[in-house]
């Protein structure tokens, strides 16, 4: 049986596994090591402590109930799950929004007319994330680890490297690597159907 000493000393993959074997004491330790940050990155996008709390306990829910979808091949097991805070983050407040738009009175609706810039400019967040988000894809998986942490969870190059277990210097080469191989992609035109609705 592991003691709670051991299972400090496993790496996230050998918890992953015995969380799929049903193991909740792995659960638990890799809340221990990942609660936080992601909690961190749930905050800072949602901007509402209960609804952050929410989303982490759906994200580490999901980790207990389908351990299997994380795959070691494609990355660290802390950018797959900063990766999947940030997915359940953005859902979230997709949902809340969907809500006061459904709580709006008669009386507000008056005003659908008049652009809001602020609106327009979140939606506009949307779309650059999107193109962030399907650059990253086309990296190599080292590259797409570090600027997936950096870029979805908010870490310093120093971070990642104690997060990956990388030495500093690789991981400032991946990023600028990485960074460089993004940049045309992020410099290109929009594409029409990104672009719809703008109104330059």
């Amino acid at each position: 049986m592991t003691t709670a000493r051991g299972y400090d000393a496993l790496e996230d993959a050998a918890l992953v596994a015995l969380v799929t074997d049903g193991d909740g004491a792995a659960l638990e330790s890799l809340y221990g090591r990942y609660g936080r940050p992601a909690y961190a990155l749930a905050r800072r996008i949602l901007a509402d402590e209960q609804l952050a709390q929410d989303v982490v306990q759906e994200v580490f829910l999901t980790v207990w109930r389908d351990a299997r979808r994380f795959e070691a091949s494609r990355g660290g097991f802390a950018s797959w799950l900063l990766t999947m805070t940030h997915h359940k983050a953005v859902d979230a407040v997709r949902r809340e929004e969907n809500l006061r738009k459904r709580r709006a009175s008669a009386d507000a609706l008056e005003f659908a007319e008049s652009p809001d810039p602020q609106v327009d400019d979140a939606v506009w967040g949307l779309v650059r994330r999107d193109r962030v988000r399907s650059a990253l894809a086309e990296l190599p998986d080292a590259q797409r680890e570090a600027l997936g942490l950096a870029y979805f969870g908010g870490y310093t190059q120093r971070e990642i490297a104690k997060l990956t277990d990388t030495p500093l210097g690789t991981v400032k080469t991946r990023m600028l690597a990485g960074m460089k191989r993004m940049r045309g992609v992020l410099q290109g035109p929009l594409d029409p159907s990104e672009g719809m609705g703008r109104g330059r």
